[in-house]
């Protein structure tokens, strides 16, 4: 499956976008925090499209790339929700109306073959930036969704070692266990070499006396 198919990646994209123009609008250009949310929004999409770039020929390297897309969205997640902290803005309830709201938008109709657009959903989320507490909780909420379904990415790609009769962990162990061999057979040929050349100089030396 192309990356671009993928939902996941849809809504990173959004929230890349939308990180941007929010750092613009509402934190200091001076401030670090602006490179570190736009560095952490831009990693959690870089890492999905690079995951299913190895999808096929590497499948627990595609597994590491999607954490790292989760691990940057999640440390995302804090930079917003420290945002609505430190202003005295409140996070909207999971059942708030305008949280329920936002939740639906991730659903629309987003067929590539039909009706999607990156844009026209970024739109939608856009009109939010008015509002500093609108706008955290926008990406708060997607956010959440998208760390959802990268949860449930990794769940599939677990299910592809097992069904392969191997696990993660396991393909990792065998890994580790080949360098290991592989280094335990040229210690034992330079062993046996030094043998040879022992016994070499030592045949040497007695017809040489």
């Amino acid at each position: 499956m192309s990356y671009q198919n993928l939902k996941s990646y849809k809504q990173a994209v959004i929230i890349a976008d939308f990180t941007v123009a929010f750092c613009n609008r509402y934190i200091s250009k001076f401030s670090r925090t602006v490179d570190q949310m736009t560095q952490a929004a831009r990693s959690g999409k870089q890492n999905i499209v690079e995951g299913t770039a190895v999808s096929q020929t590497s499948p627990n390297t595609e597994l590491k790339l999607v954490g790292v897309a989760r691990g940057s969205l999640e440390e995302l997640l804090e930079d917003y929700k420290d945002f609505l902290r430190q202003r005295g803005l409140r996070m909207w309830a999971k059942h708030d109306p305008r949280a329920l709201a936002l939740r639906q938008l991730a659903y629309a109709d987003d067929r590539p073959d039909k009706t999607y657009t990156t844009y026209k959903t970024y739109e939608s989320y856009k009109s939010y930036l008015d509002d500093p507490e609108e706008a955290t909780n926008a990406m708060i909420t997607l956010i959440n969704q998208t760390n959802f379904l990268l949860d449930r990415q990794m769940a599939a790609i677990r299910r592809q070692f097992e069904e392969r009769g191997i696990t993660a962990e396991s393909h990792n162990q065998r890994l580790r266990r080949n360098i290991v061999e592989s280094r335990r057979k040229n210690e034992m040929f330079d062993a046996e070499m030094q043998v040879i050349v022992e016994a070499s100089k030592k045949k040497r030396k007695q017809e040489s006396l």
